[in-house]
């Protein structure tokens, strides 16, 4: 039915009227309340672009990293560096700042800020080991490593998993069987 055109009761209707398939029950009721029909777009669907964008893109292009340190939580209410860094930017431009130095402002409060949470974490680490306790969670770690401790537990779980191991000797001995039955042992 996929080389056919039209929604699903068109086709229905088609094909029971070339006697091609049975009226099925249905398709009475569906006829006097067919389903809604939503509208298609007319040709491409234009992108949403918001004023910040484009600071966005140079604050990235500034600083590649960026995109794998600082994640981006769709969950948390705090905005990602580079939305913060073009809002300011965009803050600064409204007034009355040029462009060249509302950027290297925001740039520069974007660096301190970080240098800041740099040294808090160390901080928190001194203090730990003078107190002889646990070194603490990093309160800003990076978006790779928050992925890495997540993974960590599946990592260790197909060493120790009884059924992947079950899974791992299996394609062990298919592999083994399929290397006997070419005729060797390579």
């Amino acid at each position: 039915m996929s080389f056919m055109r039209g929604d699903f009761l068109s086709r229905t209707r088609k094909l029971v009227k070339g006697l091609a398939k049975a009226q099925p029950a249905w398709l009475k009721a569906m006829e006097q309340a067919p389903p809604a029909t939503f509208p298609r777009s007319a040709g491409k669907i234009p992108t949403i672009t918001l004023p910040e964008d484009v600071y966005v893109k140079k604050f990235y292009k500034k600083y590649p990293e960026s995109k794998s340190h600082d994640a981006i939580k769709f969950h948390a209410f705090d905005p990602p560096p580079s939305r913060v860094f073009a809002l300011r930017v965009l803050e600064l431009k409204e007034q009355g700042i040029s462009e060249e130095q509302a950027m290297a402002i925001a740039d520069m409060e974007y660096l301190t800020e970080k240098k800041t949470k740099k040294k808090a974490y160390t901080r928190l680490k001194e203090i730990a080991r003078l107190q002889g306790k646990r070194l603490p969670q990093n309160p800003y770690p990076s978006a790779i490593k928050e992925i890495q401790a997540e993974e960590r537990k599946y990592v260790r779980d197909r060493f120790f998993n009884p059924k992947m191991l079950e899974i791992v000797e299996k394609q062990k001995a298919e592999a083994a069987a399929e290397r006997l039955s070419r005729g060797g042992d390579w």
